[in-house]
């Protein structure tokens, strides 16, 4: 099994850096389902795309792609340090996203066969 790590750090909306992103993670895993481990780890302004109760009023929807990738698998953390600097850690997140730390990435980037950023 190969293990992809996606370092998502653009903001989620206002340029489509963060969504092409969650397309290609989505490609992947429809895919090549069985032959691919996803970890997505949210820094900077793309933290916010983890929120839950996003209604954007055009578009693509994020908070959908994120929860479909979660629900088949793929882990999502936000970088705490983020989270805390924008006032968001405690806000509701996106089903299956989690607050995730540095450690936690220097350990997924050693493990991982790719790392992606965006």
């Amino acid at each position: 099994m190969q293990k992809i790590l996606f370092i998502v750090h653009s903001a989620p909306y206002g340029n489509e850096s963060f969504f092409s992103a969650l397309r290609l993670a989505l490609q992947l895993q429809e895919q090549h389902k069985s032959a691919v481990e996803l970890k997505l780890f949210f820094m900077s302004d793309a933290v916010t795309g983890g929120l839950a109760k996003q209604q954007p009023a055009e578009g693509y929807h994020l908070q959908q792609m994120i929860e479909i990738l979660t629900a088949q698998g793929a882990t999502v953390k936000l970088c705490k340090t983020c989270t805390n600097a924008r006032g968001i850690t405690d806000l509701p997140l996106a089903e299956g996203v989690r607050i995730g730390t540095l450690v936690e990435l220097a350990d997924w980037t050693v493990e991982a066969d790719k790392v992606l950023n965006f």
